[in-house]
C-alpha cells in the first residue's frame, strides 16, 4: 500500500494514499468537527465546519474532501480556523429554530454541541431570515420540522444511496432552500417506506420519530386494561447507549427490570415470536419446494422492506412469505392463545412493542393484522428504543443501577435463533437451523451458518439440506435489495430463499435505535458492535434452535396444531397489496 507522509499540527504521520485530511487527522488522534459529512455517503464539503489551514494554500480547505499529499503541513486548531468555524456556526444558527429546551434532541444535538464548543450563543452576530415552516406530521412514523434543518443533506443521501428510495431532496434557492418531497407534497403522500434511516443520521431535531409514549403512559394508567410489552432482539443490544454504556452492551436484564418498574403487567421477549416465525416460514419454504410454489421465498419480517416491495417491486409480492413479522405474530398470539389461557378479553389487552424500527409504527396499522377479529389490532402501540429510553428517564429509573431480571415465562422463552433475528443474516441462519433438521431428521452440525453473517450488503451461499441444494441470498439496505431483485429479473441470479432487511446491517441499525453523532458513526461500525451482542448471547445458550423451544412446542401442541395448519395460518399469516409509486 502506498503511503503519504505529512505533518498535522507539527506532528509527523503517515497515511494511505488517497486519504483525506479528515481521515489522516483521525489516524493521528485528532477529531476535526463535521456536520454534513458521513463516510462513504455524504462527502460534499457543504457545511464548512471541518475547515483547516494547509501551508501554502490561499484559503482554508474542507478536510472531509481535501486529499493529502506528500510533505503537506496541516493545522487544525489555529485562531483562523477556530474563528472560521465559529462564524460558520453563527450563520447556521442565524436561521435556526432555537427552541432547544423543547427539542427531543437537546443534549444529543451535533449543532448544539459545536455551538457550545465554539462559544456560540443565542445572541450571535447574524440575524438570518427565519421562515415559518409547518411541521410535517403526515407520515405515520415521523415528524419533519424544516425550521431546525441545517441543510446538511445527510437525510437526502441515505434515502437515495442506502435505501434507493429518494423521496426527499433540496428545493428552492438562497434563504428559501429546504428539504422537501417532489412538488412540496407531504411526506405521508410520498413513497417513503418508513425506515427512519433519515432520522438516525440527522444531526439536529429536524427529523424525529412520532413519540407515542403518552399513549403508553395512558394505557398503563387505565386500570381496565391489561398492558403487556414485548421487546425486539436488537433493543437489548442498543438501549444501554441511551444511558452512556458502551456500544454493543447487552442490557437485557436491566431492560426487563426497567419495563417491570414502568408498570407493565407482563414483560415478554419478541424472540419467542421470532421462533414461531421460523416454524411457519421454514414450513412455508419446504412446502413451496415440494409443491412447486413461487420461489425464491423472500422473508417478510421487515415492514420497511415489505412496503418497498409493494411499491417498487410489486412483481415480487407472490414471493413474499405470508408470515407476519415477529412483532405482529406476538401480538396475534397474545390476543388469541394468551387471552384464552389467562381468561382475558382480547379487547382489554394492550400490546406495546419496543422496536429498533420506525416502520413498525406503520406496520401496526396495516390491514389484515387482526387475529382476534372485530377490528382488534394485533399490536396496539409500537415505540422505538429511543422512546423507551425517554420513558425510563421520565420515570426516574437509574438504569445502570437496576438489577438483572428475566422475561416472564408465559411468552418469554426464546432460543438463540430468535435472538440473532436482529442482525442481517440472522433470519436466514435461524431458518436454516430448523430446515436442515426437519428435512434430514438429524442434528445440524455446526449450527453456525457463518457465510450469511457479517455486514456486507449482499451475501450469497449454497447449503445442502438433505438432497436439496438451497441457494440463499441475504441483502440489507434497500439499494442492495434492488440490485438483487433486478439481477433476478434479468436472469443473472437464481436463488431459492432470500432474506431482506430494510436497514443496512439489519435491525441492529434500525431507524429507531439510539442516535450516535457522526464522529462516532464515521469511526465505529455500529452494525457489527450491536450484532456481536446478539451472536454472543446465542453462542452462550443451550437452546439455539427455534423448533427446540419448549414454549413453541406447547403452543402448537395445545393451540395451533402444527406449523402451517389452518389455525396457524389464520392467526400468524397475512397478505400484501400493490401500492402506487409516488414521489
Amino acid at each position: 500500500m502506498d503511503m503519504v507522509n505529512l505533518k498535522i499540527n507539527n506532528v509527523a504521520c503517515s497515511v494511505p494514499a488517497g486519504s483525506t485530511i479528515l481521515e489522516a487527522a483521525r489516524c493521528a488522534g485528532i477529531e476535526i468537527p463535521t456536520l454534513c459529512y458521513m463516510k462513504e455517503i455524504n462527502e460534499i464539503g457543504a457545511c464548512r465546519i471541518c475547515v483547516v489551514e494547509v501551508k501554502g494554500a490561499r484559503s482554508l480547505v474542507t478536510a472531509c474532501v481535501y486529499p493529502v499529499n506528500e510533505g503537506m503541513e496541516v493545522f487544525t486548531n489555529t485562531p483562523k480556523v477556530r474563528a472560521a468555524r465559529k462564524t460558520n456556526l453563527e450563520l447556521l444558527l442565524s436561521t435556526h429554530n432555537q427552541d432547544c429546551l423543547g427539542c427531543v434532541r437537546s443534549g444529543n444535538c451535533e449543532l448544539q454541541k459545536l455551538c457550545r464548543d465554539y462559544g456560540v450563543d443565542k445572541t450571535n452576530a447574524f440575524e438570518g431570515e427565519k421562515i415559518d415552516y409547518f411541521a410535517d406530521d403526515s407520515a405515520v412514523h415521523m415528524i419533519r420540522d424544516n425550521s431546525k434543518c441545517i441543510l446538511c443533506r445527510r437525510c437526502v443521501a441515505v434515502c437515495a444511496k442506502w435505501q434507493g428510495v429518494g423521496v426527499i431532496g433540496a428545493v428552492e434557492r438562497g434563504f428559501n432552500t429546504h428539504i422537501s418531497c417532489a412538488f412540496e407534497n407531504p411526506l405521508g403522500d410520498s413513497s417513503c417506506i418508513s425506515c427512519g434511516q433519515c432520522i438516525a443520521v440527522c444531526p439536529t431535531g429536524a427529523l424525529t420519530e412520532k413519540d407515542d409514549t403518552d399513549k403508553v403512559w395512558d394505557a398503563l394508567a387505565d386500570t381496565r386494561k391489561h398492558v403487556v410489552v414485548q421487546t425486539a432482539p436488537s433493543v437489548r443490544a442498543a438501549l444501554g447507549e441511551c444511558f452512556g454504556m458502551p456500544i454493543g452492551t447487552n442490557v437485557e436484564g436491566k431492560m426487563v427490570a426497567a419495563l417491570r418498574r414502568l408498570g407493565f403487567a407482563a414483560v415478554y421477549d419478541t424472540d419467542f415470536a421470532a421462533d414461531m416465525t421460523i416454524m411457519e416460514e421454514a414450513t412455508e419454504f419446504l412446502h413451496r419446494v415440494k409443491e412447486g410454489g413461487q420461489l425464491p421465498l423472500i422473508t417478510s419480517c421487515s415492514p420497511g422492506w415489505v412496503k418497498y416491495c409493494e411499491t417498487f417491486h410489486p412483481e415480487f409480492i407472490p414471493n413474499l412469505s405470508s408470515c407476519k413479522s415477529p412483532q405482529q405474530m406476538f401480538g396475534a398470539l397474545t390476543k388469541t392463545y394468551y387471552a384464552e389461557k389467562m381468561g382475558l378479553n382480547p379487547a382489554d389487552i394492550v400490546v406495546v412493542s419496543v422496536m429498533p424500527c420506525t416502520a413498525k409504527k406503520f406496520e401496526v396499522g396495516r390491514a389484515d393484522q387482526s387475529a382476534a377479529g372485530n377490528g382488534i389490532p394485533d399490536v396496539d402501540i409500537a415505540i422505538t428504543t429511543r422512546e423507551l429510553g425517554r420513558m425510563i428517564d421520565r420515570a426516574g429509573l437509574r438504569f445502570e443501577d437496576l438489577p438483572d431480571e428475566k422475561f416472564d415465562d408465559a411468552m418469554g422463552i426464546a432460543s438463540g435463533a430468535g435472538h440473532i433475528f436482529g442482525a442481517t443474516g440472522g433470519v436466514m441462519e435461524a431458518a436454516l437451523r430448523t430446515a436442515v433438521e426437519v428435512v434430514t431428521g438429524k442434528e445440524a452440525t455446526p449450527l453456525d451458518f457463518v457465510e450469511v453473517r457479517g455486514v456486507e450488503g449482499i451475501k450469497e451461499a449454497t447449503y445442502q439440506v438433505g438432497d436439496l441444494p438451497v441457494r440463499v441470498c441475504v441483502a440489507s439496505g434497500l439499494a442492495n435489495a434492488d440490485k438483487v431483485l433486478t439481477a433476478i429479473n434479468n436472469g443473472e441470479a437464481h436463488y431459492d430463499f432470500i432474506e431482506i432487511m430494510a436497514c443496512p446491517g439489519g435491525c441492529v441499525n434500525g431507524g429507531g435505535q439510539p442516535i450516535q453523532p457522526a464522529r462516532v458513526r464515521n469511526a465505529v461500525d455500529l452494525r457489527s458492535a450491536r450484532a456481536k451482542a446478539l451472536y454472543d448471547e446465542d453462542a452462550g445458550m443451550a437452546l439455539r434452535k427455534s423448533h427446540a423451544n419448549p414454549l413453541v412446542k406447547e403452543v402448537y401442541a395445545s393451540y395451533l396444531g402444527e406449523p402451517g395448519s389452518e389455525k396457524a395460518h389464520h392467526i400468524l399469516h397475512t397478505s400484501y397489496v400493490k401500492r402506487e409509486k409516488l414521489y
